[in-house]
């Protein structure tokens, strides 16, 4: 296992951290998480190296925490630091956010927390934790010693990441990134600008939910032709820990083998190996993917909201995925929840408004059809 010094905190981390968000459920049918399987998994990686462990207080219906206090005892805990995060849909003052901590730290079975995250904030919840007290109450906490270090998850643009990781004194800082990433919410910029600052960054969706295991025929014709011969995984974790702002790179695992995958990528990379060359392909790998693209629509949302309830950012979104990635569109949950609420293309009736209002004067409403058809059958 390759370790790496977490910034200005000074500690060794093992550089695959593993995510306890993805365990399959028990085999019955009758519980989120197959225990047994998920329990011998996280002490498997533990015994392989892994120091630093991810969960969240909503993981997996709010028991991932509880399986990952089961599968620390007998000595575990002490081989391991524990990040897990506090939402801010649960809180809403000081008295609610010790009653969270309390329960998360028994579901635990510890006394402390390592790294205690504010869970997938952007400006507006930052600034909703700001007036419940939450600094302060981060502060009162790592001074009695309840967690040792704190932190935010992020999702949203780069200008909002620069102006939360600039407004408090953060111990850490978690991201989505990967190489199709690098200009989408923290992006490079993002991981520069912390590194900067010495505050450690750990890694999350560094395969962009599994989307960059399975190379599509175009990116595993460049990957085949490379005189190195890697897996899309092993491409994709080597990407990211050439970064040397990088600490530590979330994955998570269902099967034992997958763990020891893992454990022997992690323990080849580290920071600075990637070679001209190999960077090349990865602009190309990244290009190859984008040649994919079904629609430009970047998302500005011009055109919303739409009278009639389609929602057409996502939908184009989840266009773009099922296109870029190769993946079934049920697999897309963003896509799913359109769904779900009554907002596809099929409620268009063509009245144009969107096309008024694009920027980039796309043609919504044929888009849309073709949208529909794909991602429908």
């Amino acid at each position: 296992m390759n370790y790496r010094t977490m910034g200005k905190l000074g500690i060794q981390a093992s550089a695959f951290g593993l995510g306890c968000m993805r365990f399959n459920g028990a085999a019955s049918g009758d519980s989120v998480i197959d225990e047994q399987k998920a329990i011998s998994l996280i002490r498997r990686a533990i015994d392989g190296g892994v120091t630093y462990i991810d969960t969240a207080y909503v993981y997996l219906n709010k028991t991932s925490e509880i399986v990952l206090g089961k599968a620390l005892r007998d000595g575990y805990r002490e081989k391991v630091t524990i990040a897990t995060k506090m939402p801010a849909e649960a809180v809403k003052d000081r008295a609610s956010m010790e009653a969270l901590l309390a329960e998360e730290l028994k579901k635990l079975q510890t006394d402390h927390i390592d790294f205690y995250l504010m869970h997938g904030i952007n400006k507006e919840k930052w600034e909703y934790f700001k007036s419940i007290g939450a600094p302060q109450f981060f502060d009162d906490m790592k001074r009695e010693g309840k967690i040792r270090y704190k932190c935010f998850s992020f999702h949203g643009p780069y200008d909002q990441f620069e102006y939360i990781l600039n407004d408090w004194d953060w111990d850490m800082v978690q991201i989505q990134y990967n190489f199709m990433d690098i200009n989408n919410q923290a992006g490079t910029k993002g991981l520069e600008l912390a590194g900067s600052k010495g505050i450690p960054v750990v890694i999350m969706e560094g395969l962009l939910g599994g989307r960059l295991a399975n190379a599509p025929d175009n990116v595993q014709a460049l990957y085949d032709a490379f005189p190195v011969k890697r897996t899309p995984v092993e491409w994709a974790f080597r990407w990211l820990c050439n970064h040397p702002e990088v600490s530590v790179v979330l994955s998570g695992c269902n099967e034992a083998e997958q763990i020891d995958e893992n454990l022997r990528i992690f323990g080849t990379v580290e920071a600075a190996i990637m070679s001209d060359e190999e960077l090349k392909l990865m602009d190309d790998v990244r290009a190859a993917y984008i040649s994919r693209t079904k629609i430009g629509c970047t998302g500005c949302r011009y055109c919303m909201p739409c009278p009639n309830g389609v929602n057409i950012p996502g939908i184009f979104s989840a266009w773009n995925n099922v296109s870029l990635y190769g993946i079934d569109p049920k697999s897309d949950w963003q896509y799913r929840m359109i769904l779900e609420k009554g907002n596809g293309a099929d409620n268009c009736v063509g009245c144009g408004a969107c096309e008024a209002a694009c920027p980039q004067h796309l043609g919504i409403i044929d888009g849309l059809v073709s949208a529909w058809k794909d991602l429908n059958g």
